[in-house]
């Protein structure tokens, strides 16, 4: 471990201490609530929370009917927070999504804010709707507001955009913008569950039941999640593991330097977002396991949510069917920690 708490490098100040066993204390009644409904998954569970946590959002990939959308409501529900939906198709506008300036007689003009006005906005098949409509939440997503005719409107605190795709149909999707994928923090996965999750699930699905059948409690309020979005960033990143962050965002761009066999399939490698994104969701996973450092594992850990979408793969390593995930456990072996 490259922390030396003899150096005093560790905040060990019990308040300090005594926050993060609080807020660990209430992200596990937040895991507690939501495997009410949300049968297994446990990774993406912490993936979505670490989200949360590190205000940024998150792209979901997986088969439909797995429970990407039960997921995000249930958390909206845990959280006290404003849910709002929406389904993408060909046909959706951007007006659809953000509202629009509209004229009524005896009224003059006035604006109609559209559905990204919540806490929690699920972007259900983001890539059914062709890139003009996906672009529309890129400034939302970026700077928290949207801008509606000639006005600028804020956007609620705190803000999640949860995006769903459909990994298995081709027909009838747009492949998403970079600039737009670049803008989520986590990409994860979600698989099927086990024969034993899967024999909890027939007696908890929602087709039989309604969600309001399982008494979900709300744990935090926004403004709770709005003060851990700040207490996050005080977790304690050593300088060391700062550069060792660093070293793995610069093999993605530079394979050579590191003798990554795999390299020759990477197209592009990630930008700067990339390494931000490790930085503040390391500090998130760390307080997430309930401590007040970030340990290399930690790094080792999120590089998967964050990178696997910024890993673009070349042709050839598409027809070599190489995924940006194999990069990934590459890196992680030949980058040295110190």
């Amino acid at each position: 471990m490259l922390i030396m708490e003899k150096e005093g490098v560790v905040n060990q100040d019990k308040e300090f201490n005594k926050k993060v066993q609080e807020l660990q204390d209430k992200i596990q009644k937040i895991k507690d609530e939501v495997a009410k409904i949300v049968i297994g998954q446990h990774k993406v569970i912490d993936s979505m929370i670490e989200c949360l946590l590190a205000d940024g959002h998150v792209l979901v990939e997986g088969i439909p009917g797995i429970g990407k959308t039960l997921l995000v409501r249930c958390l909206a529900i845990i959280t006290g927070s404003q849910f709002s939906r929406i389904q993408f198709t060909p046909d959706l506008l951007p007006t659809d999504i953000l509202g629009l300036t509209t004229y009524e007689e005896g009224k003059g003009f006035y604006t109609v804010k559209g559905p990204i006005f919540a806490n929690f906005v699920l972007a259900d098949e983001i890539n059914r709707s062709p890139p003009k409509v996906q672009s529309s939440l890129l400034e939302g997503m970026q700077e928290r507001q949207v801008t509606i005719g000639k006005e600028t409107f804020m956007l609620p605190r705190p803000f999640l955009v949860m995006a769903t795709q459909n990994p298995l149909e081709q027909l009838g999707t747009y492949k998403l913008p970079e600039a737009q994928v670049d803008r989520f923090l986590y990409k994860v996965i979600m698989t099927y569950p086990t024969p034993e999750e899967e024999i909890r699930i027939l007696n908890t699905n929602m087709t039989l039941h309604s969600i309001e059948d399982f008494n979900l409690l709300p744990v935090l309020t926004p403004n709770d999640i709005i003060n851990a979005q700040k207490f996050v960033r005080e977790i304690y990143l050593d300088p060391k593991i700062e550069k060792y962050l660093v070293r793995i965002v610069e093999a993605t761009r530079h394979p050579e330097k590191y003798a990554l066999e795999l390299g020759k399939y990477i197209d592009y490698g990630g930008s700067p977002r990339s390494s931000i994104g490790i930085f503040i969701a390391a500090k998130a996973h760390a307080l997430v396991k309930g401590r007040t450092y970030v340990m290399p594992q930690d790094i080792k850990e999120v590089a998967y949510n964050v990178l696997r979408h910024r890993i673009l793969i070349n042709f050839e390593g598409e027809a070599e069917e190489i995924k940006s995930e194999d990069i990934i456990d590459e890196i992680l072996k030949k980058v040295p920690i110190l």
